[in-house]
């Protein structure tokens, strides 16, 4: 009888740790989702002009540092940006050149990084949870003209 309880407290054991793998799973499959669209809609956003999709996406710490040759190091804030988007949007790029990939590096609890590569610039991003959205929080970025 001893060997039946055992036989089957290790079974039911495996079934809720499985059960725990199987949840934690699809949770990050579902962040890693999400800040790929938050990722997304940031750079959509900026190549439509639509202020409004950008600064859903942005964290209300968000600073992006710009690392574009010998000029010296830019920053900008999240009112900056939101500001340059809705007045010029993306106005100097050409509509072919306005593409882009997302890959998303990693997701820890409630912090993500991601890279967003476009023909003429690099982002290294950070993410953080907020009120159970992803919102970008860092921008390093490279441009390569």
């Amino acid at each position: 009888m001893q060997r039946y309880l055992l036989g089957f407290g290790l079974s039911l054991l495996l079934l809720l740790s499985l059960s725990t793998t199987a949840q934690e799973n699809k949770t990050a499959t579902a962040d890693v989702s999400a800040v790929r669209d938050t990722v997304t809609n940031y750079i959509e956003g900026y190549y439509t002009g639509d202020a409004g999709r950008m600064e859903q996406t942005l964290h209300p710490h968000y600073l992006k540092h710009m690392i574009h040759g010998d000029i010296p190091m830019r920053e900008k804030s999240a009112s900056q940006m939101i500001s340059e988007v809705r007045k010029n949007g993306s106005s100097g790029i050409p509509q072919a050149d306005k593409t882009e990939q997302v890959q998303v590096l990693d997701v820890s609890g409630e912090i993500a990084s991601a890279k967003l590569t476009t023909p003429h610039w690099v982002d290294y991003m950070t993410l953080a949870k907020s009120d159970g959205k992803w919102k970008i929080l860092s921008v390093v970025q490279m441009i390569n003209d």
